[in-house]
């Protein structure tokens, strides 16, 4: 246990988050994502809902301010406006603890799939609604 660290990060995700630099992507993903298929690294925090871990990572990691949709979300099949509520649930987070909050951007699902081979580590989470999935852009340590 680290003063100020939230517990669900755990040594491993942590080591993760520090060895990516700037520019690299992490992927928070809900429970019906294919992240073994897709990670180069994966981790897993089972039980843990993907907003709780994307305020955790948050609160360690900057967003990308160089770059434009540092933060992006998989769009609706069959519609692309829909905005479902795990997103809406990121968006508030994102505005309330991001260094540098923005705003979402969406992503097709095969091009967000595509997109996650390519991240620095997929985070595996127990989130159970659907679309609770989101790519993170790593920023600059200032």
């Amino acid at each position: 246990m680290l003063i100020g660290i939230n517990p669900i990060l755990s040594p491993d995700l942590l080591r993760t988050l520090r060895a990516m630099g700037h520019g690299d992507e992490i992927v928070i993903a809900d429970a019906n994502f294919p992240a073994e298929a897709c990670a180069r690294t994966l981790h897993r925090v089972d039980g843990i809902e993907a907003p709780r871990l994307l305020e955790a990572i948050l609160g360690v990691m900057p967003l990308d301010t160089f770059g434009e949709n540092p933060a992006n979300v998989m769009a609706v099949v069959g519609n692309p406006d829909e905005i479902p509520p795990v997103v809406a649930i990121f968006q508030s987070t994102i505005d309330e603890t991001a260094d540098a909050p923005a705003q979402l951007s969406s992503i097709e699902r095969f091009n967000f799939y595509d997109r996650a081979k390519q991240a620095f580590a997929i985070v595996q989470t127990g989130e159970r609604r659907l679309y609770g999935n989101i790519i993170l852009r790593k920023g600059v340590v200032k």
